[in-house]
């Protein structure tokens, strides 16, 4: 006897009419409810490790001044996209425009003593220990003009990459200190998923290994690699971490947003595919099917 699955709910529908007459109830007929039968197969399904995870960006770091001083212009929000070398902030230059004018004059005075006392030198009318006095006193003016060119340079924060400003820590009019951390820029042109896999799993997980990962507000599964697996477990949840890479070519995954992690597990057992469609719910929300008896022409669940 050979067995079919229906994909319908029901194989036969046995109708039965009475009619009522003088001498009683007659059985006047039956009929049965088309349906369509599908085959069960039995198939060798791939298992999968499903984990939950956070989004992180690809590159991530705190900027702030290399001098200190009051921030008279921030130019981004939080969440606004920034490019590269495009400026993010600047400070009150003014007190380093002072300092960087003075080590100009500085330069302009010992730059002429030195090339009046160069002459002597070269008549022969200066010694070499005083030509020596005004040489390094012109290479040491110049240094502190360098120095000062730079800290003035440095009132103005510049973004070291395209990316995203997640976070802005400070306000216009703020004091800021040297190396204070100000803003939080992410390249996110790639993105990473930090997740933790079970102990029992570990040995299922392999860099270079592809992932499905789905983010709930980006339509579809995107393709990540695995290029980080921790070496020591946690020790709360005895589970590793994993890290996977995937771009992000239109910039629509965010730092912080939750993404659903798919792992192929190598293959299980034979199993026993069915139609989707076949597949029935109870009352209880039990999933059952209808089996065709072919020979007996009945369905039995």
């Amino acid at each position: 006897m050979k067995n079919k699955l229906l994909i319908t709910s029901l194989l036969t529908a046995m109708l039965v009419a009475g009619c009522t007459g003088k001498r009683g109830n007659n059985l006047t007929g039956a009929y049965s409810v088309p349906v369509i039968a599908g085959k069960a197969t039995r198939i060798n399904a791939g298992r999968k490790i499903s984990v939950s995870g956070n989004i992180e960006g690809y590159k991530t770091v705190r900027i702030g001044f290399l001098v200190a001083g009051r921030i008279n212009y921030i130019a981004l929000n939080e969440g606004e996209f920034v490019k590269k070398d495009q400026l993010v902030a600047s400070l009150d230059p003014t007190s380093y425009e002072i300092a960087k004018d003075l080590a100009d004059i500085q330069v302009n005075q010992v730059q002429d003593e030195y090339d009046r006392l160069k002459i002597m030198h070269d008549n022969n009318s200066l010694s070499e220990s005083d030509f020596a006095r005004i040489t390094y006193g012109l290479q040491q003016a110049k240094a502190q003009q360098r120095l000062h060119s730079k800290n003035l340079s440095d009132t103005r924060l510049y973004s070291p990459f395209s990316g995203v400003l997640l976070k802005k820590l400070c306000e216009t009019g703020e004091i800021t200190g040297a190396g204070m951390p100000l803003f939080v820029i992410s390249d996110i042109s790639k993105v990473k998923v930090s997740a933790f896999i079970p102990e029992n799993e570990l040995h299922n997980i392999k860099i270079g290994q592809e992932a499905k990962v789905t983010v709930s507000s980006v339509s579809g599964s995107l393709k990540g690699t695995i290029v980080e697996v921790g070496s020591a477990a946690d020790i709360a949840s005895r589970s590793f971490s994993v890290r996977i890479e995937l771009d992000n070519p239109h910039l629509l995954v965010r730092p912080g947003m939750i993404a659903e992690i798919s792992v192929n597990a190598g293959n299980a057992e034979d199993i026993i595919a069915v139609p989707a469609q076949a597949v029935m719910h109870d009352y209880s929300n039990l999933s059952y099917v209808f089996v065709a008896d072919t020979v007996n022409n009945r369905a039995f669940r």
